[in-house]
């Protein structure tokens, strides 16, 4: 193996690693958010989540004198706004639909990817990220089902399908959208100036959803200061998006869509752990052994292709 060979490999493994902080973070937003949500109106918290982080952006850009490339603003912009549509349709599918389904229909993006990715940039994948993707997938169905069987969590998934599970599968689409178009545009533009016109993006267009929203009679405004207002807000601004959205627009150029989304699957199970210690809900067996089945599924993915391409060389 050459030297570039093994600098593309660090950089892959480094890229997955950095993927895999990013799930553990947003892990942790469910039982903030859960909690910040009683005190103030979804789409307002998204806008004002993102809006602060895009002044810690604005703020570093000034002190480094930064400058906006016109070349990456449209891109961005599409990029923001495809992450947008993700956070809208989530936090309103939720006003119709249990949390339970949401998450496992929300999890369906692991599917999504792989599909997107051979439509939209003409590339199939490995045949190890294949079977990791339907491993993961029966791992979101355990998990997802509770105590409950397995049957039960079907039968009840399918036969109740309501307008609420339909906004979260569009939901699921739009984010499984902007984890390939990150593949697609992140390695032509300047990864500053990307992640930037993002924030912007969702920041301005979930203030202008809320007023339309409250107009509408949909979700009206609420905002009561509170200490768990705070904390949500200040941890989903400046780790669940600073921190995340940034290392999702500059490492997971690095990573295939398809491995990208095998890795996010493990959302699920760190946000079950949080729960668990932060909440004290329990973590039934079903679930323990959907952790499993999600872990194996990564697991799987990258001995599996090391497995094929060895066998090529």
């Amino acid at each position: 193996m050459t030297n570039k060979e093994d600098l593309k490999l660090s950089q892959k493994y480094f890229g997955e690693a950095a993927l895999l902080i990013m799930t553990i973070i947003w892990g942790g937003t469910f039982p903030l958010v859960k909690e910040s949500l009683n005190d103030i109106s979804s789409q307002l918290f998204v806008s004002i989540r993102f809006g602060i982080a895009a002044i810690i952006v604005a703020i570093f850009f000034w002190t480094k004198k930064y400058r906006i490339e016109k070349k990456a603003v449209l891109p961005g912009i599409f990029l923001g706004f495809i992450l947008f549509c993700g956070f809208l349709f989530q936090t309103n599918g939720l006003r119709f639909t249990s949390a339970t389904k949401s998450g496992f229909i929300t999890g369906t993006l692991v599917v999504m990817i792989p599909f997107f990715q051979t439509v939209i940039e003409k590339k199939f994948p490995t045949k190890g990220a294949q079977i990791g993707t339907v491993l993961v997938f029966i791992g979101l169905i355990f998990l997802s089902s509770g105590g409950s069987s397995l049957s039960n969590f079907l039968f009840e998934l399918g036969d109740s399908f309501n307008f609420g599970d339909w906004l979260t599968l569009l939901c699921a689409a739009s984010f499984a959208l902007h984890v390939v178009y990150i593949d697609i545009i992140s390695p032509k533009y300047d990864f500053w100036n990307l992640f930037f016109m993002q924030l912007i993006t969702v920041t301005v267009l979930s203030f202008f959803a809320s007023l339309i929203l409250h107009v509408s009679n949909v979700e009206g405004y609420k905002f009561i200061f509170t200490s768990d207002l705070v904390t949500g807000l200040l941890y989903t601004a400046i780790f669940a998006t600073c921190v995340n959205f940034g290392i999702q627009t500059k490492y997971q150029k690095v990573v295939s869509p398809t491995k990208a989304g095998i890795i996010y699957s493990f959302e699920p199970i760190f946000a079950a752990i949080f729960a668990f210690f932060l909440l004290s809900e329990k973590i039934t067996n079903f679930g323990l052994a959907g952790c499993v089945l999600i872990f194996f599924g990564l697991v799987a993915t990258e001995v599996l292709d090391n497995f094929f391409n060895g066998s090529k060389n």
